[in-house]
């Protein structure tokens, strides 16, 4: 009954710890919010520049509350991007007990390489994809077709955009960890490669807008990235055989004659005195047959005396 208390108590204990992570968090994202909204609209203001530069796009918006929506919409996503690293902080911390030493070394190099992972995707798609995307809207242009872009539509469009590349860069990221965790084979990814490209190129159709400039930016480096993943998977199974298996490893050297020697006489000695101990062919009389045979021969003798 008591052990039945413990289980209780301990679940209790582990559910009231992230009970307290989580408002931790979520007070923090609360409390951050009012200023990034002060914040958001020199943001807004930047990314209408930077559309501008692509070709003299103006940027409209068609309701009164559009604007403050979207102010409100960039303040709440910079606020989740810039305390991120406390929300993990907070997480980190109540795992940390139930982690081997292996264990935290790992979370630890996986979380940093998520981090960078995530903000290099986003860079990417801001600094390179979506003004492409852009040119490639506006190259439809003529003297009878002009292009009206809602700033609403476009900023939209380019947070999700961000968000898909972040999170489409962590393929080879996932990669490496199922191979390093033993979950899949290094050799069975190789070999599915071709299934590989075709759900990459439907995740990034279903992620990005519906035509195919859009899809191949996406689709390109996230398979170049997957070959990284591979690369780094071979490399540290490589070195793990190494580890297992050395090449070089140092050969035993011999052991000393004199003591070898040593040590065995011990047991020469024994197996003379086995030897002195044990009867020889000498020693036993073959004439004098034991009574066991003598009994058994009497009682043949009398089976097969006549009547």
């Amino acid at each position: 009954m008591t052990t039945k208390q413990d289980q209780e108590a301990t679940l209790i204990s582990h559910l009231e710890a992230l009970r307290r992570a989580l408002l931790r968090s979520i007070i923090a994202i609360a409390i951050g919010i009012v200023p990034l909204f002060l914040v958001s609209p020199y943001v807004l203001d930047w990314f209408c520049k930077q559309i501008a530069l692509q070709g003299g796009v103006t940027l409209h918006y068609f309701s009164p509350m559009e604007v403050f929506l979207l102010q409100l919409k960039i303040s709440a996503l910079l606020d989740c991007v810039l305390f991120s690293p406390y929300i993990a902080w907070n997480m980190w911390q109540f795992v940390l007990p139930a982690l081997y030493d292996n264990e935290k070394r790992f979370i630890r190099s996986i979380v940093a390489m998520t981090s960078g992972l995530f903000i290099a995707g986003v860079a990417f798609c801001l600094v390179v994809c979506f003004p492409l995307i852009v040119q490639f809207g506006m190259s439809f242009a003529s003297t009878t077709l002009q292009p009206v872009f809602g700033v609403s539509n476009l900023v939209t469009l380019a947070l999700w955009l961000s968000l898909a590349f972040g999170c489409m860069f962590q393929f080879p990221l996932v990669t490496y960890a199922l191979i390093r965790a033993g979950i899949v084979n290094y050799e069975t990814v190789c070999s599915k490669r071709p299934y590989v490209v075709v759900a990459i190129l439907v995740l990034a159709a279903l992620l990005t807008p519906p035509d195919v400039v859009s899809q191949l930016l996406l689709g390109v480096p996230t398979y170049l990235l997957f070959e990284a993943g591979l690369l780094a998977a071979r490399h540290y199974k490589g070195r793990a055989l190494k580890e297992v298996h050395p090449e070089n490893a140092p050969n035993i050297a011999p052991r000393d004659s004199t003591a070898t020697a040593t040590e065995s006489e011990p047991a020469q000695t024994a197996a003379t005195n086995a030897e002195t101990d044990s009867p020889t062919t000498d020693d036993i009389d073959f004439a004098a047959p034991s009574s066991k045979f003598q009994v058994g021969a009497e009682k043949d003798a009398d089976k097969w005396k006549p009547y």
